[in-house]
């Protein structure tokens, strides 16, 4: 998986680069055909958002969140991220069970 991070009128530390990666990880647990990762950060007055677009096997998954901490808004991407890859994975089950005729 590769993963591309960008902020937007702030600058990306290690620590969150790493943090970041680690969350990110997590999700393989779940579907492990995520083929790319676009993360987009940025601050606004005093609001810190997070946007992550992933491109997985049969199209792309995209979420973002806001909080006051940085840290915080990428727990919440994570969380939202987790909630639809299982939703994609469960629809392609679904699809591959067929209507048993």
């Amino acid at each position: 998986m590769q993963v591309n991070i960008s902020g937007h009128q702030l600058e990306v530390t290690e620590p969150l680069r790493v943090y970041i990666g680690e969350k990110l990880d997590r999700l393989e647990r779940h579907f492990d055909k995520i083929t790319n990762v676009q993360v987009t950060m940025a601050v606004e007055k005093l609001k810190q958002k997070i946007e992550a677009t992933l491109h997985i096997h049969g199209g792309e998954v995209v979420a973002n969140a806001e909080h006051d901490d940085m840290y915080a808004a990428i727990d919440l991407l994570t969380d939202k991220l987790d909630r639809q890859l299982k939703k994609h994975k469960e629809k392609q089950l679904h699809l591959l069970q067929g209507t048993g005729r």
